[in-house]
C-alpha cells in the first residue's frame, strides 16, 4: 500500500500517556489535516513519527508503504522518504544551507550530485519561494526569523522531494505573506507521488493549502474526520461542540 498509516498507536512520556489509540492513514497523492486544541497530542505524534527517542511507544505501529518504521532511526526514516518540518526548527551554526542541502540530497539519492544538477533544482525552488540565492551562504536556520526558518524547510521540502512530509505547525507565527509562500511551496509538490499530513490548530493555512481530509484530535486520540468542511466547522464554531459530542458519545 503506497500510503502512511499509524496504526492504534499509543504513546508516552515520562510515564503519561499522551497518545491512546491513534488509527490516520494518509494515502501518497493525498494531503491530510490534523487539526485539535492546544494539548490534544498533535504534535507528540510529529515528534514520535519522527523518532524522537524522548517518546515510548506502548503499542501500536507506524508503516510506511506497508513496512513499520518504528524500529528506524530519524536518519533511516527519512532515507525511506518521509520529511518532518518541527514547529521550531532548530539552528545549526557552522552549516551553510546550500553544503546541508547537497549532502542531505545525495544521502536520499545514495550517490553524488554534480554542481549544475544541484543548482538547477535549487534554483527552481528558490524562485517558488521569492528567495534570494544569497540565504543559501547562510548558516543552517542561524539568526533567522520565524518565518525563514519555515521558509527554509519548504526550501528542503522541495529540494529533497521525499514521498511524505509531516508539516507541525508550519503556520505558526507566520504573517500572511509568508503562509501565502509557504502554502505554493507545498501545493508544488502535490501529485500522485507525495503525501502529506499538515498538523496544524488554525484553520487559517488550509485556506491556502486545502486538504483532501481533515482529522481532528482530542486527548489523544482522532475523534472527528471529514473533508476540508469540517475544518471551516471548527473555524466558526471553535472546539467546545466537539468535545460536547465526544463527552455524549462516550
Amino acid at each position: 500500500m503506497n500510503q502512511l498509516e499509524i496504526r492504534d498507536l499509543w504513546a508516552s512520556i515520562d510515564g503519561e500517556t499522551i497518545l491512546k489509540g491513534v488509527n490516520l492513514v494518509v494515502p501518497k497523492g493525498q494531503v491530510h489535516a490534523l487539526m485539535g486544541p492546544n494539548g490534544a497530542g498533535k504534535s507528540t505524534l510529529g515528534k514520535i513519527l519522527a523518532g524522537d527517542p524522548e517518546y515510548t511507544v506502548e503499542r501500536g505501529d507506524i508503516l510506511l508503504d506497508g513496512e513499520s518504521i518504528l524500529d528506524l532511526s530519524p536518519d533511516e526514516r527519512a532515507r525511506k522518504g518521509l520529511f518532518l518540518a518541527f514547529q521550531y526548527p532548530v539552528e545549526v551554526p557552522g552549516v551553510a544551507i546550500a553544503n546541508f542541502l547537497r549532502l542531505a540530497l545525495q544521502a536520499k539519492l545514495g550517490r553524488e550530485v554534480g554542481v549544475a544538477e544541484f543548482w538547477t533544482k535549487v534554483k527552481k525552488a528558490l524562485e517558488l519561494l521569492d528567495w534570494d540565492e544569497s540565504y543559501l551562504s547562510r548558516h543552517l536556520n542561524e539568526g533567522f526569523s520565524g518565518g525563514e526558518k519555515k521558509r527554509n524547510e519548504i526550501l528542503q521540502l522541495l529540494v529533497l522531494e521525499p514521498a511524505y512530509a509531516v508539516l507541525d505547525e508550519t503556520d505558526s507565527g507566520l504573517d500572511i505573506d509568508a503562509l501565502k509562500v509557504v502554502a505554493r511551496g507545498v501545493n508544488a509538490m502535490r501529485g500522485p507521488n507525495f503525501g502529506a499530513l499538515v498538523i496544524t490548530h488554525y484553520q487559517r493555512l488550509l485556506n491556502y493549502i486545502v486538504p483532501d481530509r481533515v482529522h481532528v484530535m482530542m486527548d489523544g486520540r482522532i475523534v472527528a474526520e471529514g473533508g476540508p468542511e469540517l475544518a471551516l466547522e471548527l473555524e466558526a464554531k471553535g472546539y467546545e461542540w466537539l468535545r460536547e459530542r465526544v463527552k455524549e458519545e462516550a
